[in-house]
């Protein structure tokens, strides 16, 4: 893909990252994005790029010409950046999904969670605390309920911002 074709490139020709950021007036943070597939150059920045790593830019989107590569129309480099947006929109959109779901998990947990504490009913009040290992099994549930219900409402609300925050937008 784009990402292990630049960085290949960029490798070969004995560039460090800044070295390939300063030739393209770009962040060095710009050039690790694309290296790593979270972001893709636009089409003017590609042929740049190609330009900077001495490259044609069918073969930085991954073609192998067999014959002596010719300058390729902006519309045609703008095509295939276009295929690797999509391929780039589809992973971002699973990972949204899959953090979305697991938000939801996470906040039906703390429900079920509660929910048992409620039905127990808190029933290490009505032990015998005077044999130790009921004194030490009371102390370790009490000390389970007192952090759960202080931390679980955090997780609560934080979850459910999640999951707002993840939903599909239309």
């Amino acid at each position: 893909m784009l990402n292990e074709t630049i960085r290949a490139r960029r490798k070969a020709k004995g560039l460090s990252q800044q070295e390939l950021a300063v030739k393209l007036n770009v962040v060095r943070q710009t050039v690790s994005k694309w290296e790593q597939g979270l972001s893709v150059p636009d089409s003017s920045m590609l042929i740049a790029l190609s330009e900077a790593l001495e490259t044609p830019v069918s073969a930085l989107l991954g073609e192998t010409p067999e014959e002596e590569p010719q300058a390729e129309p902006l519309q045609a480099i703008s095509e295939k950046l276009e295929v690797i947006n999509l391929q780039l929109a589809r992973q971002a959109d699973s990972r949204r999904k899959a953090a979305h779901w697991l938000l939801i998990a996470l906040c039906a947990a703390v429900v079920a969670g509660y929910g048992l504490l409620l039905a127990l009913n808190s029933p290490y009040t009505h032990w015998d605390l005077t044999d130790p290992e009921t004194a030490v099994l009371a102390t370790l549930y009490h000390s389970f309920e007192w952090l759960f219900s202080r931390v679980a409402p955090l997780v609560l609300v934080a979850g459910g911002i999640g999951v707002f925050l993840t939903r599909k937008k239309h």
